[in-house]
């Protein structure tokens, strides 16, 4: 009967034993999962975009003259970024131009004789037509002769550049691709449950891969709407001070300061 009590305690400490320990390391996991959770608070994945980008395509057939920059090289707004041989557009325009003036001077000619009852009102209206007509012939040599000549319409960098100076090219076909980089953003993505203390200007910390340096930021702008499929939001950041080194296309993380 004492061995059977003896054993009997045994078994009861043994089971309070274990079950503390397992109460333990319950508690120990818990502990550890509110320490992640603090951690990862208010980190989220963001990628550099310029404030402006564009691809510019041909807008007539003609053959390339000029390029004035390459890959790489700075450029102002309104500057030549592509330059096509023009001589024959130039030439159509001025056909358009001696075609108005000789319309126009038949329509201001029966003008004349209308006061004087010597022309119908038919060829009255048909010549204003034509005068019309040739008027709008010339603007549309006009655009052509616009055409030959791709303006920069912001300043910045050329990203690439898809013709070669000689090559025949044809309305739609790419040019050349730029970026605006005096000003670059900061795209994240966070949750949508951030919004419960999410504000604009609010401010963070940008971790840039490519550098492995630290910059000061805030929010620019929250983006309208949440994407219903991953609960997620679009979020505009700006660095406080531009920094030389950063390119467009450079990743990073974004750590916000842990809310209270």
């Amino acid at each position: 009967m004492r061995y059977r009590w003896h054993s009997s305690v045994l078994v009861l400490v043994l089971f309070t034993v274990m079950a503390v320990s397992v109460s333990a390391t319950g508690g120990s996991k818990g502990d550890r999962s509110v320490h992640v959770t603090r951690q990862e608070f208010g980190i989220a994945r963001g990628i550099v975009k310029p404030s402006a980008q564009a691809i510019l395509y041909a807008q007539v057939q003609g053959r390339v003259s000029q390029l004035p920059y390459k890959e790489g090289q700075r450029f102002e707004k309104g500057h030549t970024l592509v330059q096509l041989d023009c001589d024959k557009y130039r030439a159509e325009l001025a056909v358009t131009i001696a075609e108005h003036e000789a319309k126009d001077k038949i329509y201001k000619n029966n003008i004349e004789l209308g006061k004087l009852n010597a022309v119908s009102k038919l060829d009255l209206e048909t010549s204003e037509a034509e005068a019309k007509k040739a008027f709008a012939a010339i603007r549309v040599a006009e655009v052509n002769v616009k055409g030959c000549q791709i303006i920069a319409p912001f300043g910045g960098r050329v990203v690439s550049v898809m013709v070669n100076e000689h090559e025949n090219i044809f309305p739609n076909d790419k040019l050349i691709s730029l970026l605006d980089d005096s000003t670059l953003e900061i795209e994240l993505v966070l949750s949508s449950s951030s919004l419960s203390w999410l504000r604009r200007k609010s401010s963070f910390t940008f971790v840039v891969d490519e550098t492995r340096k630290s910059y000061p930021a805030r929010i620019r702008e929250i983006g309208a709407s949440i994407d219903p499929a991953s609960q997620t939001i679009k979020v505009t950041g700006a660095f406080e001070k531009l920094p030389s080194e950063i390119l467009a296309g450079m990743s990073g993380s974004a750590q916000f300061p842990e809310q209270p």
